[in-house]
Formats: structure tokens, sequence, C-alpha cells
């Protein structure tokens, strides 16, 4: 992949500071059993990637879907550049782009005419649909598989297409929900980069992500959110702080030995001790003379340790903290819908023609 960036376009905000706004959101499911949102708030500043972090199921993806007009809010507001989701979809439409967790493009046709149809759902002319084809595929390291079948692709490739659908409009504001989900290590590497040179140009990114890895790297502010709610915000640097300069990390040999621990290490820390399987960890500020300090309760208590380890704090700290349990396993949270769900468009081809979406 080279070291160019897609060309962006610019559109002025109106009428809000932030690029991607919240407000007090709430969407319910089957029937109001299933809070998926509730009156969740928070601002994207233009040309920053803002990234919402969850559990399965803690309304990540539905928020998303609300931003990007797949979904109306049962209360509360949004806003894209000033532009309300709901009042004023259309525009909305126009000014976004949308790469969700898993590749969209259709597999039966070249790389260069899946873009080049996109052009065509964005009002392209012929001739500009396929230039821009040509160039998007080019940025993104695909020039030489262009006349290849997607069923010839690796998961790498179609991800890095799927994005490039998504940038065809030259949207301001980019909507990636878990976009390397699934991906080898150097393939989110790739995309990684490009992400960054999309921002550099001036890109806002909303980021949904399982890898917190990904988050501390992309994000220059978090929100975590759980039960539709929430719960800690700030940016990488700042959630890490809140924990204290060290992790103290106790490992014992089965799960119900590091639950008895719990107790014995409580008086340890200010917090609490967080149990993590048959592991616990100690969040301090003087991490070696705590883990001494461990170690010698524990062997009054005659509780036998098989590890102990002292780190930084990690966001899966932050996260385990907040939630109760790690980061693995994120998938697509949003609750099976009955009829209060609109169809959504196919994401990476939204927002092009005000028709597409809401069919």
């Amino acid at each position: 992949m080279n070291g160019r960036c897609p060309n962006v376009g610019k559109l002025t905000a109106v009428n809000e500071p932030g690029a991607v706004v919240a407000r007090d959101l709430v969407k319910v499911f089957a029937k109001g059993s299933v809070r998926a949102l509730d009156g969740l708030s928070f601002e994207v500043e233009a040309g920053t990637v803002f990234g919402l972090l969850g559990p399965n199921g803690s309304g990540k993806t539905t928020a998303v879907r609300i931003l990007s007009t797949i979904l109306t809010p049962d209360e509360g507001s949004a806003s894209i550049l000033g532009n309300d989701v709901v009042k004023r979809a259309a525009v909305v439409r126009r000014s976004i782009g949308l790469a969700g967790q898993y590749a969209t493009v259709d597999e039966n046709l070249t790389g260069h005419e899946n873009l080049r149809m996109v052009g065509r759902l964005s009002h392209l002319e012929k001739k500009a649909a396929s230039t821009r084809a040509d160039e998007l595929l080019g940025q993104f390291g695909l020039a030489d598989a262009a006349n290849r079948t997607l069923k010839t692709y690796s998961g790498g490739m179609r991800r890095r297409l799927d994005l490039a659908a998504a940038l065809v409009g030259r949207p301001p504001v980019l909507f990636l929900d878990e976009p390397t989900t699934g991906l080898d290590p150097q393939s989110r590497q790739d995309l990684w980069v490009v992400i960054e040179q999309l921002v550099g140009v001036g890109t806002t990114v909303l980021l949904t992500t399982q890898y917190l890895e990904e988050a501390d790297r992309l994000a220059h502010q978090l929100l975590v959110i759980d039960h539709g709610k929430a719960i800690a915000e700030g940016t990488p640097a700042e959630l890490k702080a809140t924990l204290g300069t060290t992790v103290v990390s106790v490992t014992f040999a089965d799960s119900a030995t590091a639950e008895r621990a719990v107790g014995l290490l409580d008086p340890l820390v200010a917090g609490s001790p967080i149990l993590d399987g048959n592991s616990v960890d100690l969040t301090v500020e003087a991490g070696p003379k705590v883990a001494a300090e461990a170690l010698r309760t524990l062997d009054q208590h005659q509780v036998e340790v098989a590890g102990l380890a002292l780190r930084e704090p990690s966001l899966d700290d932050v996260f385990l903290s907040l939630t109760g349990h790690r980061s693995e396993g994120l998938e697509f949270d949003e609750p099976e819908q009955g009829g209060d769900h609109k169809a959504a468009p196919t994401p990476g081809y939204i927002g092009f023609d005000e028709n597409l979406a809401g069919r």
C-alpha cells in the first residue's frame, strides 16, 4: 500500500460545535424489553478519531446505525455536521461513509466493477466513476488486483476494498464499525495506516472496535458504554491514568484460590482487586511495595502463588474495571428487531443516493 490518501471532501458544520453530536439517544427493541440505548450522549470533534468501546450488547452498533440514518431514535437527537439525522437524513447520507463489521462488496464482481458500481450509485458519470475507482484502487494498494473477482481476494484485501467503497463519495465523516474484525495482524496494521492518513487530511472517524490496541493507537477520545449508557470518557492516557501507575497481577493455580485471594488482598488497594479467571489484578501507585505486601499476606494465609507480574495499566484493564470483564469476544451488538427496524442500505454504499436508505 502506498502512502497516498484518498481525497476527502470538505463540508462546513452548521449550528453544532462537533462534527458528530448525540444527545440523550434512546432506542428500544423487542417491544420494549430491550433498551439498547438509554440516554447516550457524546460529541465528536471534527478531524479526529472517536472510539466507542463496550461489551457485546452495549449499544455500539445501534448508535452507529442511528447516526448513519439506518435506524431512527425513539428519543433524543443526533446530528452530523449540524444536520439532524432524522429531519435532514438525505443530507446526512450524502456526507457520511459507513464500513461495517463484515465486507459487503460483491464477490462476483471485480474490484474495479465494485467501486465503479458504487460511483454510479453516487450519481457520478460513467467516466468519473471509472476514474474514481482507479484512484481508490491505487491508493489502497489494490491496483494489481483491480480486474480480479473478489472471490480471489484475501480477507484483508476485501476489507480495504470495503473501506474504499465507503470513500467513493469523498465523505467528510466516516463510521467504521469494527472494521478490522477477523483480519490478520499485518492486514490490521495496514488498515490502521489508511485510517490515520484519512484523519490526517481532515476526515472525522467514529470507530467501534473490539481491539483495545486499535483504540489505543487510533482514537483521540474514547467513550466506554455499557447497557446503552456512557460509563467513562477521556483520552486513552486519561482513562489508563484513572487506575494508577502499576498493575500487580497475581496468578494462582485455579479460580477458587484466586477468589479466596481477593478478600485477602482487598486492604492493599484503594479500589477493589479485579478477579479475572485464576488471576487477581491490583492497580496501585507503589507497585513494588504492594507486590511485596501481597506476597507476604498470601504466604501468611498459606495461599500458594503461581506467578506475579508488574506492568503499566492498559485499556483492557480500564475495560475490565468498568464492565467487569475483558474485551475479548465483542461482536455485533444490536438485538433482533421487530417491526420498528428500518431496512439497512448496504454498508459502504450508504448515503450516496437519498433513495437508497430506508427502503
